[in-house]
């Protein structure tokens, strides 16, 4: 699999803390070997647009396409809880 990041997903990434940046990095090497890694726990998230949600942490989500072997990063962000 291969991957493109947005422009958001690139602004939100770049305000993250360096240490949720690191998160996401290793998330991200887990979501390219196999979509269903434990700790990502990827569910969709709008089924009408077809976006996926993954976990970074029990804060963090990014969001994600799936388009032939490309995932599209859209943006990352805190999880409300």
């Amino acid at each position: 699999m291969r991957y493109l990041f947005s422009k958001k997903f690139v602004k939100s990434y770049g305000q993250l803390q360096t240490i949720i940046q690191k998160k996401f990095d290793k998330q991200l090497g887990h979501l390219l070997k196999d979509v269903s890694y434990p700790s990502l726990q990827v569910k969709k998230y709008d089924k009408q647009k077809d976006i996926w949600q993954a976990r970074v942490d029990k804060n963090y989500r990014f969001y994600f396409l799936i388009q032939n072997d490309l995932y599209i990063l859209l943006d990352i962000r805190d999880h409300p809880k």
